[in-house]
């Protein structure tokens, strides 16, 4: 059988059936790849390529955005600054953590990372009290990772280098308690992937280095720590940090994605941060300090404190397009170990059985097993390529005839001296020898005395392909092989015997960032608020006895969207069923307001609970509907995403891409419909804690519900009519028009505007709220409802009429007693209400 033969894609699949991610997968590599034409590209240890649609999506959003430095706080850096907190999200999302046990911390990249740890670790020195630190690291490890020895040096730390057989052979077969009579710090530094070798290291030496069960932990007394070198590995491998909660973990976001170059970032444990002891702070990661006295308080927001300067937020903004790509081409980590091991696995095993037509080997293979699984190896191939005498051919040779067949690999010892003695068998003395020699790291010198100072490495990312594989071959075969070209047919049908077993074992787990989602849980239902039947009492310190009415109940089912007129609705744990349940959020991520994007008022959605449908109209397109309930979805995985609300982290659920496309198309920008996820709960903001401590929030901005007065409304009006700069301009803007700008869910009818500045509870039919605070009105007023045109008028007559004091309106918070005999179907109906204004020194009813 000839070489061709055997290097088949045919051949290929008969020992791995894990190739690309769909069927058009050779198309797509065609569309994002033009530039690579007629190139091989075997470098992706080094740095991914990106594909084409990531920059193309990435420019359109830096040209359609105003992005500000996130250090202000005018509107461009407010969207500057949620877009980063939203990508700080999606990486921990990405690694299967949250925000409650890791902060992401942004730095120019990995390097740059693992210098941030040497320089703030709080290392300590041989006392005759106590031992000192100890910085030990495996001998396979990345120069970065060995370099953080020349800064612990000179602080008398122990540096220990660890050899991999080391760790577990010399381990304890018991875990050790903490020590606690030892606090002293010490860090061991390992890869979770070899960038010399691919091999994977296992992650549970995490656990077990921090439970001193392992070695050096387990002879040395003291607090350990681990920081785990993730940058190969997660270029195509999952890193669940729950499973491996490493203390330090930094990436550099070019070996995942190819672009943005420049930034990594410095993943850390939330209750480690905390003994770290920085030393310098730049702008942004100072709480206060004095500039004439040695006075600094650092940041209490982790990635504040760490981040010093501005932070290089357009780059972190490519990461949410980044993110994106890889989703939609790939479908996933998962799918990215499997395709590219399959590609590196094959072309392992062709190029380990290839020979010359004298029979000897074509290659000397640097590897600790042979390709067994994917969790013990990643897709790097490291080797050296031998002549028909079986001598070394130089791997600078290699290298250049690989430029010339457009080939492009690395050659050198790839900034990994431990792995590169191990495996070429260069002893100590003989690297000294070979620098006194004039040999240095990077240079073409590729054999001394006859001894490789390098090899060749090759490696395979998620854009690889399997012509990539054959490329690369037929330029062994053609410049190196002595012909006729032969294979190890033994060694060969070895390969693929054990090649077939991993294939047929292959199982795709879930993906992180989706889950199964339950059954909706009951939302406990309470009374109704019902339209234009309940009656509304105010006892007002003694003096007004008549009461009041409810005219209006507007309930707004999709945050900053149009309003859904009901006459009387159910009463739900965060407020009135499905007010501000769902948002839109941008195509990063970002809630979209009408601060932002005008035209989301002219989205009026419908709360069909008969049919248990959310209706979308507008006059632009035909209208869509969705279901109420997550159960009854046609599709049982959602993406679960994470956005901000008024400051407030909240869990949500993707609504599809059905909506997506419909809501893009109205707004003209990649966006996307989420919705509060059922299990995630949201408390009452701090500044609103006079009300009851058990309030939860849908996706309202501060409370569960906001009334506003009539008799006030029609204050503003008069004001805005007695403004001659609009009075001849604008329009003059009717009740109804005014009503809908201040967005409220209540409509009272009162008899002196803003009366209500001064009640502290009401009670509309059986239901009794509590008055949380005035509602601090923003530029959304502006917006009218019917256009979404822009008039500063409203704003303007507003703070005119109240002397410069802008608030408009007062949120409540439904109050249910203990012992309430209301039914489990409360409902408010427009009725007349009864307000209570609590004199100063009593206590708020509770």
């Amino acid at each position: 059988m000839s070489v061709a033969e055997v290097c088949s894609f045919e051949a290929f699949k008969e020992v791995w059936s894990h190739y690309g991610y769909s069927k058009d997968f050779q198309d797509v590599i065609t569309q994002e790849l033009t530039r690579m034409r007629g190139i091989t590209y075997l470098d992706y240890a080094a740095a991914a390529l990106y594909p084409e649609s990531l920059v193309r999506s990435f420019c359109q959003d830096v040209s359609g955005n105003a992005y500000g430095n996130p250090h202000s706080h005018n509107p461009s850096s407010r969207l500057t600054h949620d877009t980063v907190e939203r990508v700080r999200y999606r990486v921990l999302q990405h690694f299967n953590t949250t925000p409650e046990e890791y902060s992401v911390i942004f730095m120019s990249g990995c390097t740059a990372a693992l210098k941030l740890v040497a320089e703030s670790f709080p290392w300590s020195a041989d006392t005759a009290a106590e031992p000192g630190s100890r910085f030990c690291y495996l001998t396979d490890n990345h120069t970065s990772v060995v370099g953080i020895r020349g800064l612990t040096s000179c602080q008398g730390v122990v540096p220990l280098p660890i050899l991999p057989q080391d760790v577990e052979k010399r381990a304890k077969d018991d875990a050790l308690s903490g020590d606690s009579s030892c606090q002293t710090p010490h860090l061991f530094c390992y890869p979770a992937q070899s960038n010399f070798s691919g091999r994977k290291y296992p992650l549970s030496h995490v656990k077990g280095i921090r439970a001193r069960r392992l070695y050096p932990a387990c002879e040395y007394r003291g607090r350990w720590f681990v920081l785990l070198d993730a940058a190969s590995y997660v270029s195509c491998s999952p890193l669940d940090l729950r499973e491996c909660p490493a203390d330090f973990v930094p990436i550099s976001f070019y070996k995942m994605f190819g672009f943005p170059t420049g930034l990594g970032a410095l993943l850390v444990r939330n209750d480690t941060a905390a003994l770290l002891k920085k030393k310098y702070f730049g702008g942004g990661s100072a709480a206060a300090y004095l500039a004439g006295e040695d006075y600094y308080v650092q940041a209490t927001n982790i990635s504040d404190r760490f981040e010093d300067g501005t932070i290089s937020f357009l780059d972190i903004i490519a990461l949410n397009h980044s993110f994106e790509a890889l989703h939609r081409i790939t479908g996933g980590m998962d799918n990215i170990q499997l395709h590219t091991f399959g590609l590196a696995r094959y072309t392992y095993m062709m190029l380990s059985s290839l020979c010359h037509g004298n029979g000897k080997p074509v290659a000397r293979m640097y590897t600790e097993g042979q390709f067994e699984t994917p969790s013990t190896q990643g897709p790097i191939l490291n080797f050296n390529l031998l002549d028909f005498h079986g001598q070394i051919i130089g791997f600078s040779k290699v290298d250049k005839l690989a430029g010339v067949f457009n080939l492009h690999l690395r050659t050198g010892c790839f900034c990994n001296t431990g792995a590169c003695q191990h495996f070429l068998g260069i002893t100590n003395q003989e690297m000294k020898q070979n620098l006194q020699a004039g040999h240095v790291c990077g240079d073409s010198i590729d054999l001394m005395d006859g001894k490789p100072t390098g090899s060749v490495r090759v490696s395979f990312g998620y854009m690889s392909t399997f012509e990539d594989c054959q490329n690369f071959l037929n330029f062994v075969v053609d410049c190196f092989v002595e012909k006729p070209a032969k294979v190890d047919q033994v060694r060969l049908e070895t390969l693929k015997r054990a090649a077939v077993s991993q294939s047929s074992n292959g199982d795709l787990p879930n993906e992180h960032g989706q889950t199964e989602l339950e059954d909706e849980p009951h939302v406990p239902v309470q009374p109704l608020l019902n339209g234009c039947e309940d009656s509304v009492h105010a006892l007002d310190a003694g003096s007004h006895k008549e009461p009041y009415t409810l005219t209006n109940i507007y309930i707004y089912p999709i945050k900053s969207c149009g309003s859904y007129e009901v006459h009387d609705w159910p009463v739900g744990a965060s407020g009135l069923l499905y007010d501000r349940s769902w948002m839109v959020v941008n195509g990063n991520g970002v809630c979209l307001n009408q601060k932002r994007e005008p035209r989301l008022c002219l989205i009026l959605p419908e709360v069909h609970l008969s049919s248990n449908k959310l209706l979308l109209r507008t006059s632009e397109m035909e209208s869509l509907s969705i279901p109420l309930d997550y159960s009854s979805k046609l599709q049982t995985r959602q993406r679960v995403c994470q956005s901000k609300v008024c400051g407030d982290r909240v869990q949500a659920v993707d609504c599809g891409d059905e909506v997506a496309s419909w809501l893009s198309k109205i707004l003209g920008q990649p966006c996307r419909l989420i919705r509060q996820s059922p299990h995630f709960v949201r408390g009452v903001k701090n500044k609103l804690s006079t009300g009851p401590s058990s309030t939860v929030l849908s996706l309202v901005n501060e409370a569960q519900f906001l009334m506003i007065n009539l008799a006030s409304v029609e204050l503003i009006q008069k004001q805005i009519r007695s403004r001659r700069e609009y009075s001849e301009e604008h329009q003059l803007l009717d009740t109804q028009n005014l009503i809908s700008r201040f967005r409220a869910n209540l409509i009272i009818a009162g008899l002196e505007p803003f009366e209500e500045d001064n009640w502290s509870q009401l009670i509309i039919g059986d239901t009794r709220f509590l008055v949380s605070g005035q509602c601090e009105r923003c530029q959304m007023i502006c917006v009218d409802q019917k256009t979404g045109t822009k008039s500063k008028a409203p704003l303007l007559a507003l703070s005119a009429c109240r002397a410069g004091k802008v608030t408009f309106g007062v949120y409540l918070a439904c109050h249910l007693e203990e012992d309430s005999t209301a039914d489990s179907s409360l409902r408010l109906t427009a009725r007349e209400c009864w307000f209570y204004r609590i004199c100063m020194n009593l206590r708020t009813a509770t």
